[in-house]
């Protein structure tokens, strides 16, 4: 049996004694999942003590709609979307703020449609790319992003969620997500190109 097998069936037992209203399986939950569930919200949230809140929130949603979850993905895939839904909650929670424009970090190109600055070559080893200091970087560039273009970049690109899906969150429509989408990436990939360029990753 492998460890995902081992983790679905005592997420099984766990499900069954929450759905009891058991305090302790509440608990077990939390120490079972809420490594997780911190590491999403902080991946959505800036700030370690909104990712904190956020990851509250949802344990609190969780307990309250157990009732509701029949079962037909695994606990931990339903945790994970509790909590991205959390902390979508902690962002609009936020004072508003005008969007920005992402027109300034999206590539430039020339009247025959040849960019001005060709992308840099990127690392093909594994060990470059994995890096701390280019995971740093990269988170960075992102957090450069306008909001709305790096929420929808880090719902389909970290945490897995499809088109759909991250239109129903956001209350967008799917073609504003693909178009949000395909623009993050490019800015993204411009960010990280002047790094290349440079030479400092």
């Amino acid at each position: 049996m492998t460890p995902d097998e081992t983790m679905e069936d005592s997420d099984g037992a766990l499900l069954a004694r929450l759905r009891a209203g058991d305090a302790a399986a509440f608990a077990e939950m939390v120490r079972r999942h809420g490594g997780q569930m911190l590491a999403v919200a902080r991946r959505i949230l800036s700030s370690e003590e909104d990712a904190r809140d956020a990851v509250q929130d949802a344990c609190v949603s969780a307990f309250k709609g157990i009732g509701g979850f029949e079962g037909a993905s695994r606990l931990s895939t339903w945790l994970h979307r509790i909590t991205v839904n959390a902390a979508l909650m902690r962002r609009r929670g936020r004072a508003a703020r005008p969007e920005q424009s992402i027109d300034s970090l999206l590539p430039r190109f020339r009247d025959d449609g040849h960019q001005v600055e060709p992308a840099a070559a990127w690392p093909t080893s594994a060990d470059e790319v994995a890096s701390a200091e280019t995971r740093a970087f990269v988170r960075r560039s992102i957090e450069q992003l306008p909001e709305g273009y790096q929420v929808v970049l880090k719902l389909r690109d970290i945490e897995g969620l499809d088109t759909k899906e991250t239109a129903e969150l956001l209350g967008i429509e799917p073609n504003a997500v693909k178009v949000r989408l395909h623009r993050a990436r490019q800015a993204l990939r411009e960010l990280l190109d002047a790094r290349f360029r440079a030479g400092l990753l």
